[in-house]
């Protein structure tokens, strides 16, 4: 089946995903959120593949939602932001809770929901220089998957969230558990294809439950809970209407994203300056 968000292609027993919209650095929209199910229901029922490999077109992995199609989008009710939220999530988490291992073989950017789908895989390889980071408080949005204070606790997770980081280098994010390998750059791939090769040769139902078994420690400590009610507070901050979010937005509608991404930047830079 030809997709026209996303690119996919099995090396033996290895699924390699690819997110495909390099003009956008891989920027994740609805068509690209549907594809990827359609293609994990694919693979999740071809005993062939063992394990999955995700990475992204050109010079980043992925730069997370789209948000211009976000702005664009007629939100309308809470009940089409609960739609579009939790389906947002439920990308996210595919996988994790896919009974296939995944791997994140990471370069360039990884931010935003892209920082989440990045680490929700079961084991991430970064590219030296890479950053991630989760800066959407910064414009307005609140957080689709809340998984970094699982891997980080909440000290640096708090830090790294509420100052909008979007600029975590991939040896600090190592250091922090949020990749298991940083590599030169061009050398990521090869590496996730190393690990995925390695869990191949194991028998695929035992690795499965083996998978299941860990992520279940998390769901016994209140993880699932936790991501739920994350995604209720990204639900109310989608919702709300303040003077700094309608001023953003409407910069944004009238001027474009990165006029809106300059207005913020330089309230930031003036109060810097002030202090």
């Amino acid at each position: 089946m030809a997709y026209e968000t996303i690119l996919y292609e099995q090396k033996g027993p290895i699924g390699i995903l690819t997110l495909n919209r390099p003009d956008r650095l891989n920027a994740i929209n609805q068509e690209m959120v549907g594809e990827v199910f359609d293609l994990f229901d694919r693979i999740e029922a071809d005993d062939s593949v063992r394990a999955i490999v995700v990475t992204g077109a050109g010079r980043a992995f992925s730069a997370g939602f789209d948000l211009k199609a976000a702005f664009d989008r007629p939100w309308g009710t809470v009940e089409a932001v609960t739609y579009y939220l939790k389906r947002d999530l439920d990308f996210i988490m595919r996988f994790w809770n896919s009974p296939k291992p995944t791997i994140a073989a990471v370069k360039g950017y990884a931010i935003a929901g892209a920082c989440e789908l990045a680490i929700a895989c079961d084991v991430t390889v970064a590219a030296e220089g890479t950053r991630f980071g989760e800066p959407e408080l910064r414009f307005g949005s609140g957080i689709i998957a809340l998984i970094m204070p699982w891997l980080t606790g909440p000290k640096k997770a708090k830090e790294w969230i509420l100052t909008g980081n979007d600029a975590i280098d991939a040896a600090e994010a190592l250091d922090w558990g949020l990749v298991n390998h940083v590599v030169p750059v061009g050398q990521e791939m090869a590496k996730a294809m190393e690990i995925a090769r390695q869990i191949a040769v194991n028998d695929p139902v035992k690795v499965a439950m083996t998978k299941r078994a860990i992520n279940r420690t998390y769901e016994i400590m209140g993880m699932r809970d936790a991501l739920e009610t994350g995604l209720d507070t990204d639900i109310q901050i989608e919702s709300l209407e303040t003077p700094e979010g309608k001023e953003f937005k409407k910069i944004s509608r009238e001027q474009g994203l990165k006029a809106a991404l300059a207005w913020r930047d330089d309230r930031f830079k003036k109060m810097n300056e002030d202090a």
